[in-house]
């Protein structure tokens, strides 16, 4: 599964993969991300959650660099990824490499409550 949610007050897009993901549900998400971050300003944040993820299919990465690179037109400035495990990180770290500019933030972090402690003291 892929969630979306927004958080207008943070400036936030969170978005969070669950169990085994499939093409089709990031291809889903990926028609979600629009209005979801039409709801934001420019220099707004996304937290990328994976603590719950347990595989991912190698056919969902052009959707998540689709929105990646809707989010960098967008203006994200700062990106935050939960990734509990080093093994969990599906090719994020070398695609975030051409799909986000040099102005965009990017922190990993191992726990969701480290990555909300970054959010907080990053809020705008």
């Amino acid at each position: 599964m892929v969630a979306f949610e927004t958080d207008q007050p943070q400036n936030l897009l969170v978005v969070r993969y669950v169990g085994s993901v499939r093409p089709d549900e990031t291809e889903r998400g990926a028609q979600e991300v629009p209005a979801a971050i039409s709801k934001l300003r420019s220099g707004f944040r996304l937290l990328a959650d994976l603590t719950d993820l347990q595989s991912m299919d190698v056919a969902c990465a052009p959707h998540i660099e689709q929105v990646m690179d809707l989010c960098n037109e967008k203006g994200v400035s700062m990106v935050v990824r939960v990734i509990p495990d080093p093994t969990r990180d599906i090719g994020m770290q070398i695609m975030s490499l051409f799909h986000y500019g040099g102005h965009v933030q990017i922190v990993t972090c191992e726990t969701l409550s480290e990555a909300q402690e970054i959010l907080r003291s990053d809020t705008p």
